[in-house]
């Protein structure tokens, strides 16, 4: 019997425990509010799934995100239109190419590896920064001129606005232009539409971020050095860059909440690097 009793007793605890835990596991934050998201193609990925997530613990805030390129993202926020505008460089700053954005506060939010890529039929696995010079600006147009097969190169370029362009140009190019026209050259619109270009294109070079990069291109070390997140943090690869959430003024409310979860070690450390980002933390 008294065996008995002290097991119903030993079960009877646990169930309180069970249900006292419940609630808090299962509890929703009240925050609300809107957010709008435009601008870098090469952070969607990021953003997506941090929306995801933040919309899990955070039920009452609506969160619509866009990707028409990094310029875009300052723009729509200067107009209104957007509380966060995704860009691939500080634009609270001036840049090549582009002036800053007054009154805009950069919040950064990941670390961005860009990385040349052609496709597979490319018989190329490494390229030296001036091969990559004279294939973007159209001085080498056969891939036997820098050690392939006998074929035409097709240089897939983003459309001028491009964060991964601005990226792309200033550290694996040198700053040197690109081509902007011929029958082996087109440009297109976002990271997602660089990925199916050269997947599906033989003998086509582009960039993109490494989060786009699959099993359906290669991605060409530079000067021997492949875009790795070791490489980066070593200081033997170039071509990354830091993604930026620009807000008029300092962020708050609801979004003020979203870009903080971003930055936060959990997500840092967890999903932002499963998606090949690197936490903000890893580089000094």
């Amino acid at each position: 019997m008294k065996k008995w009793m002290k097991s119903l007793t030993a079960i009877m605890m646990a169930v309180s425990l069970i249900s006292t835990a419940a609630p808090s596991a299962e509890a929703k934050s009240n925050l609300k509010g809107n957010i709008v998201i435009n601008g870098s193609s090469a952070l969607l990925p990021l953003t997506l799934q941090a929306a995801s997530e933040f919309k899990k613990e955070n039920p009452k805030v609506k969160i619509s995100a866009s990707a028409a390129g990094s310029i875009t993202g300052p723009q729509s926020v200067r107009k209104g239109i957007a509380d966060i505008g995704a860009v691939d460089w500080d634009a609270s700053k001036n840049v090549p190419g582009f002036n800053k954005f007054d009154g805009l506060v950069a919040n950064p939010v990941a670390v961005t590896v860009f990385a040349a890529v052609v496709n597979p039929n490319v018989g190329v696995s490494s390229l030296t920064t001036k091969q990559l010079q004279d294939i973007f600006s159209g001085k080498v147009t056969n891939w036997k001129e820098v050690g392939g097969s006998d074929a035409k190169i097709v240089v897939v370029n983003r459309k001028f606005g491009s964060g991964t362009r601005v990226n792309f140009q200033q550290k694996a190019l040198d700053g040197k232009e690109f081509m902007n026209k011929g029958d082996n050259y087109k440009e297109v619109g976002s990271s997602g539409d660089m990925k199916t270009s050269i997947e599906t294109t033989p003998n086509a070079i582009g960039y993109i971020d490494l989060p786009y990069v699959t099993s359906k291109m290669k991605a060409l070390s530079i000067n021997g050095v492949a875009p790795t997140e070791k490489n980066v943090l070593n200081g033997s690869y170039k071509v990354w860059g830091i993604g930026y959430y620009m807000t008029k003024g300092q962020p708050t409310g609801a979004t003020k909440a979203f870009i903080e979860y971003i930055q936060s070690s959990k997500f840092q450390n967890g999903s932002l690097k499963k998606l090949k980002f690197i936490p903000l933390s890893a580089v000094k």
